[in-house]
């Protein structure tokens, strides 16, 4: 099951409550306080982070499955925990850059 999350939008302005993701050094804002569901971006200039999912919008979606969603779609960020009981995977799929995220709580994402 697919449920929609969040947009992803890369900025290089500071925001209001970013939390800093050490393992692929990006400052992101929680999307569950903004209105439409946005998600800020900012990288750092040593991010190990490239391509698309750094350049581009992303639209999220929370999946029961990482593996399964991800099973014969060109990945381009392999699956990792910015948190514990938290993780996610980038494909590319038609052109648009898609975010999987598996969790079993919000109260266990990182924001």
């Amino acid at each position: 099951m697919k449920t929609f999350h969040h947009i992803g939008l890369p900025t290089d302005e500071s925001q209001p409550g970013e939390f800093f993701v050490e393992d692929t050094r990006v400052w992101v804002t929680d999307p569950r306080k903004h209105p439409y569901k946005v998600e800020y971006l900012r990288f750092e200039p040593d991010s190990p982070v490239t391509g698309p999912v750094r350049d581009m919008p992303h639209v999220a979606y929370r999946v029961d499955d990482i593996a399964a969603a991800i099973a014969g779609e060109e990945v381009i960020l392999e699956p990792f925990e910015p948190s514990p009981n938290f993780t996610v995977a980038f494909i590319l799929k038609d052109g648009a850059v898609i975010e999987y995220m598996k969790f079993d709580r919000e109260e266990d994402l990182p924001w």
